[in-house]
């Protein structure tokens, strides 16, 4: 018989591809011979008998080598087992009844998305291990918005005190950080800032600070990330405004000589009839804040 050497020449015998005739191929592979494979199928061995025989008429080729009790694919068969197995799996998975598996999304601003919450989500997924979880991270305004807007179930944001409420609150004091070996400049020059985005709440408060008391500065350096921004002032291109906790002591120091700035809030905002895995995921992220605060 003629042997296809292309994916192309199986494709053009589609719609000859009986997915009973594949699982009685498929059944006989597997096991080796035609009688287990008729017990697996629950048909008789002479109609898996035929229809590999159909199926192989189909083709134009043998998939089976018939060696007394037993069967073996030929290298055409073994080509044609993969695929027979992928096109049963995908009518199998096409069929079976869609899952409901609960879906949280969760808004965090971009200092919590990383290895610093992960404890929090894997204990989540332990304890409800349906639990489908989308994260999103990014600038706080932004996500409150999503949240506001029921984009979001869960979203842990900074926020200026008072500012909105929340199901949990949480300060988070505030330092101007600079490289140690960082010197103010006497000459006059404007302040070099190292700051995140437009938007980003302490890019707005270092500005509102700073012309308060009209010093005069300018920005040199802008970061999406918030790594970007502390080895950016490690590195000295610049000071910024951030959470005390981020200081690295053998990379940064504390200015006390700026206009000092008042604590913000870190705010759990949680969706009104939130559900059992919801609730636990808010409970789980208290904790994580009151130890990140109280470290």
């Amino acid at each position: 018989m003629p042997s296809p050497t292309t994916k192309q020449q199986l494709l053009a015998h589609q719609e000859l591809l009986d997915p009973l005739l594949l699982r009685a191929f498929v059944a006989v592979a597997d096991s080796g011979s035609f009688t287990r494979a008729a017990a697996t199928t629950h048909l008789t061995q002479s109609t898996v008998s035929q229809q590999l025989k159909r199926l192989e008429q189909h083709l134009g080729y043998q998939v089976l080598n018939r060696k007394g009790r037993y069967a073996v694919p030929t290298a055409e068969g073994e080509r044609l087992l993969s695929y027979a197995r992928n096109i049963l799996s995908l009518m199998a998975e096409a069929g079976s009844k869609p899952q409901n598996r609960p879906l949280l999304r969760l808004g965090v601003a971009e200092d919590f998305a990383g290895a610093a919450l992960m404890p929090v989500l894997v204990r989540l997924r332990e304890q409800y291990p349906n639990v489908k979880l989308e994260v999103q991270s990014g600038l706080s305004k932004p996500l409150y918005q999503a949240f506001r807007e029921g984009k979001l179930d869960i979203a842990l944001i900074k926020q200026r005190q008072g500012e909105q409420e929340a199901w949990g609150l949480w300060p988070e004091h505030l330092s101007w950080l600079a490289a140690n070996h960082w010197q103010a400049k006497t000459d006059g020059s404007p302040l070099p800032l190292v700051t995140f985005p437009v938007g980003g709440l302490y890019r707005n408060e270092m500005a509102q600070l700073l012309d308060e008391s009209r010093i005069q500065w300018q920005q040199v350096y802008s970061s999406n990330s918030l790594e970007g921004v502390l080895c950016a002032v490690a590195a000295g291109l610049g000071i910024s405004l951030l959470p005390s906790r981020f200081i690295r002591a053998n990379e940064h120091q504390i200015i006390s000589e700026l206009p000092p700035a008042m604590a913000m809030e870190l705010a759990l905002h949680l969706a009104p009839g939130a559900g059992a895995e919801l609730q636990q995921l808010a409970r789980e992220i208290g904790r994580f804040c009151d130890a990140l605060i109280t470290a």
